[in-house]
């Protein structure tokens, strides 16, 4: 199940068979956002085997690049110097869209001899989390299945109507739709086949109830790769989308009248080799083991205090509503599409839990390391789930609400003493005032609601 691991050396080969002059090198940043640069093929193999320095503004600032003012990592206070990146050899791809240009992801180390993780890294942060995993004995598994809409937009026309009124590639609702698959069967097949190519595949695509919006499922793998993918995905179907003048959204909510955008996670925890999937018992009932019952304790006991990680934006709370496909209580149910955990009882190969509240807004590497910690602390801890919800899960009075803004969210988890057990100080920190900052931008702003409602009749 694991890949095994490249060493630089095989790295710089398989760039150099690929005949290329460049190489496009990527980090991910708090909000999940890829951001990267071409190399000159001699920079690169420089920064193969030592690494290469990145501007830690990249920490420093949202996703409109305005700069935290609230922030201890990085600041105008530490004039943003260059962080150290390290290449993972083992993501090497390339881009079939961009001329099969050579492609590697990257993570953060502190500049000191044992280049040790930075800690506000997020892909850094889910291998130390992984590292937990696998030293009770165990291999994770994942895959992330992600719902976003697509617009007949570019960047410039959106802007050009003041990101108001974006216009779906297709009208109306129509969930599994071959029909409106195929009017868009050019962008479809690019999407599937590219990807697939691209080292991203896809298990299942199709359309979801609204215009516009598709479903897709992306195969699993081990955990690390698995967010890679993720996030791969969302800047793939972008870039790919681009070219048929097409803008697909990750966006949690665009429309009040219209289901939100999920981002589910599917796990399983495997014994050290792979060879066994721990979640499956079949003395026990619906086949679910101990193991597996421990790790959604663990996440149900834990999601109100992480939910800032599976919903990290103003607007993802928007999606978490009753009656629109999304949860808002920390529960459980064997296959139930309406509690926050969705067991599904698969046999010994496919049995798994389904993470339903994650949007598909959140970083991916910080959503699937706030699951398998949270997991992996239930096991450890040897917790009981409460009963299963049979039923709607929003009529389940006995489960938590979920918080309902960010600012709650937020205080949660500042104030959560096992997320800092889970993720160090530093990060929780860290997050805490980046989505402070979020939260105080969203204060400021005079939204058309408001302009609707109160500018001429107030």
């Amino acid at each position: 199940m694991r890949k095994p691991p490249l060493s630089p050396k095989t790295l710089l080969d398989r760039v150099r068979n690929a005949g290329a002059s460049k190489v496009k090198v990527a980090i991910t940043d708090i909000d999940g956002v890829l951001r990267g640069k071409y190399l000159h093929l001699d920079k690169f193999v420089s920064a193969s085997e030592s690494g290469f320095g990145f501007c830690n503004v990249v920490f420093g600032w949202d996703a409109s690049d305005i700069c935290y003012d609230n922030a201890r990592y990085t600041g105008w206070h530490t004039g943003y110097p260059d962080a150290l990146v390290r290449l993972d050899p083992n993501t090497y791809r390339e881009v079939p869209w961009d001329s099969k240009v050579p492609f590697v992801l990257g993570e953060f180390v502190e500049a000191d001899k044992e280049q040790s993780p930075l800690a506000v890294c997020p892909r850094q942060l889910l291998r130390r989390v992984i590292e937990r995993v696998a030293r009770r004995g165990f291999t994770a598994m994942s895959s992330f299945e992600y719902e976003f809409f697509h617009f007949r937009e570019t960047s410039q026309s959106f802007a050009d109507k003041r990101h108001v009124a974006p216009t779906p590639i297709t009208p109306g609702m129509f969930g599994y739709s071959i029909l409106r698959l195929n009017q868009s069967r050019e962008y479809v097949n690019a999407l599937f086949d590219e990807l697939g190519a691209f080292g991203v595949p896809i298990e299942g695509l199709h359309t979801e109830t609204g215009p516009g919006v598709l479903e897709a499922a992306i195969r699993y793998s081990g955990a690390l790769e698995s967010a890679d993918r993720a996030v791969l995905f969302k800047s793939g179907a972008k870039e790919i989308g681009h070219r048929f003048g097409i803008m697909p959204s990750f966006m949690a909510k665009w429309n009040p009248e219209l289901p939100g955008c999920s981002g589910h996670i599917h796990q399983s925890l495997w014994d050290g080799g792979g060879k066994k999937n721990v979640f499956f018992d079949a003395k026990a009932e619906h086949g679910l083991s101990p193991t597996f019952r421990s790790y959604i304790a663990g996440q149900l006991a834990c999601l109100p205090e992480l939910l800032p990680l599976y919903a990290p934006t103003v607007n993802s709370y928007k999606r978490l509503v009753e009656g629109a496909w999304a949860p808002t209580r920390a529960n459980w149910g064997v296959d139930n599409r309406t509690t926050a955990l969705r067991a599904i009882p698969g046999g010994p190969k496919s049995t798994r839990v389904e993470t339903r509240v994650n949007g598909s807004d959140s970083n991916p590497y910080l959503a699937l390391a706030a699951a398998l910690a949270s997991g992996i602390w239930g096991v450890e801890n040897e917790l009981s789930p409460p009963p299963a919800t049979t039923g709607s899960g929003y009529d389940d009075k006995l489960a938590q609400v979920l918080p309902r803004t960010l600012e709650e969210a937020t205080d949660r988890l500042e104030q959560s003493s096992v997320a800092r057990e889970l993720f160090g100080d530093a990060f929780v920190d860290h997050f805490v005032a980046s989505r402070r900052w979020e939260w105080r931008q969203f204060r400021r702003a005079v939204t058309d609601w408001e302009l609707q409602r109160y500018f001429e009749i107030i």
